[in-house]
């Protein structure tokens, strides 16, 4: 039998039988009893027991927004959306090998320097590896306290003894909780060890870095429970071949989302760009065909980048259809919109297209840019190498205006561009020097820049 409680409905002191006036604030009359919070079973409900009353606000109530840190490094502050927030928990993912740990012993080293007490907790590599990669790096110098740590029971402990502003956890996938009974890395301990730290961080005001593995899927490896626990996701993408590592931020409580970082991978570690476009464009040579330049934007930065593409007769009875940096599915979609609209077929024709510096590209403004790529490879002749495409297609063959075409326009004319194709309808403003041809639809996009086909 569940035992009777009372409380008092002024000071909300418990007591265990009824009285008329209340001991702990003298108000009488006010002493109630307590109504079970849930029912069920003793064991899985709430049952009677009181918590404390929380302090409720209305919307209007204004509060300063957070302090940043900001690190030194423009595109790591750029996507964290303006420096690191005090309190915050942040999950990092990427592929094995493509600069995860590099970057984030960098950004230690810099917060660091500019006055957070920060603690890098390694649970992959032994402290002497830590200290090998900081001299290569050439940070040795910078006053980070190093630790080669797994069971989480430790970490935390050093972390409420030593009080730091910020603690990176090496990785999330390597902590182990002595209360989950199931081996490192499990979907369990994984759960267990991303709660416990992110409750950490918002109690003792610590903000908390943690790596996270990649699986072949692409997604960060165990629950993806564990991405809704934290503030923010920063996934690292690119390729080993490449030199560019793109850090982007698919979620972000504190700042835009899908805002990325360029970096570029040196003997010295991971810099900045602060020009992607020039960047990406600057392996571009003669104008051939098949390439077109594409204006995209990237969270809220404007990005051009060239898309390359290969249409060649198919030997077998399928012609094969190739993406890297691109959706597959939207691709068909724009094969399929330019043969039953346009009368284009690509029928035997093998398929290849590649957004070039090994970037990936979601946005449907890139639409009209990869038709653009393919109908120059299908009629070999190149694009004005001075001309960037954008714009959205739909399955009618309208083409749709794209969001921040001003934008848009403004960094193809800083990078020297002359011309541009897009839809119309979008706002240009006044680009000066810079010459503009608006297709009404597909079909006349086509005739316009390609002849009758």
């Amino acid at each position: 039998m569940a035992k009777t409680t009372f409380s008092c409905s002024a000071c909300g002191a418990s007591h265990s039988r009824w009285s008329g006036r209340c001991d702990a604030c003298g108000e009488w009359n006010t002493i109630t009893q307590d109504v079970p919070l849930s029912a069920g079973p003793a064991k899985k409900s709430l049952g009677g027991k009181r918590g404390q009353s929380i302090t409720l606000t209305d919307l209007s109530t204004e509060e300063t927004p957070p302090p940043r840190t900001l690190c030194g490094v423009e595109e790591l502050d750029r996507v964290l959306g303006g420096g690191l927030v005090p309190a915050s928990a942040l999950l990092v993912g990427g592929d094995p090998g493509i600069g995860k740990s590099t970057l984030l012993l960098q950004a230690a080293a810099r917060f660091s320097r500019a006055g957070v007490k920060t603690i890098y907790v390694s649970g992959e590599e032994a402290s002497a590896q830590v200290r090998m990669r900081a001299r290569r790096l050439g940070l040795e110098d910078a006053p980070v306290q190093l630790a080669a740590e797994t069971n989480l029971r430790n970490i935390l402990t050093t972390l409420e003894a030593e009080k730091p502003g910020l603690a990176i956890i090496d990785s999330i996938q390597t902590m182990w909780a002595d209360n989950v009974d199931s081996a490192p890395g499990s979907v369990s301990q994984v759960r267990a060890a991303a709660h416990e730290l992110t409750t950490f961080a918002k109690r003792h005001g610590v903000s908390i870095i943690m790596v996270g593995h990649v699986t072949k899927e692409g997604q960060i490896a165990g629950p993806r429970v564990v991405e809704h626990m934290v503030d923010t996701v920063l996934y690292f993408e690119g390729e080993r071949g490449h030199q560019f590592r793109i850090l982007r931020a698919v979620k972000n409580r504190f700042g835009p989302a899908d805002e990325i970082g360029v970096f570029e991978m040196t003997g010295k570690g991971l810099a900045q760009v602060t020009n992607p476009s020039a960047l990406f464009l600057s392996e571009r040579g003669a104008p051939s065909p098949g390439s077109a330049v594409f204006a995209g934007i990237e969270g809220t930065r404007p990005v051009l980048v060239e898309l390359q593409a290969l249409v060649a007769p198919s030997p077998h009875s399928q012609p094969r259809r190739t993406v890297v940096g691109w959706d597959s599915g939207r691709l068909a979609m724009i094969l399929a919109v330019l043969e039953a609209r346009c009368g284009v077929p690509f029928a035997g024709l093998d398929v290849y297209l590649n957004v070039a510096g090994g970037l990936k590209v979601s946005e449907p403004a890139a639409d009209l840019a990869v038709a653009a790529a393919l109908l120059s490879a299908r009629e070999d002749t190149a694009l004005p190498a001075d001309t960037v495409v954008f714009g959205e297609i739909s399955l009618s063959g309208a083409l749709r205006p794209a969001p921040q075409t001003e934008n848009r326009l403004k960094e193809a004319q800083k990078l020297g561009f002359k011309s541009a194709i897009a839809p119309a309808g979008g706002k240009t403003g006044t680009v000066a020097g810079l010459t503009l041809t608006r297709p009404s639809d597909l079909v006349g996009f086509v005739g316009e820049t390609f002849g009758a086909g």
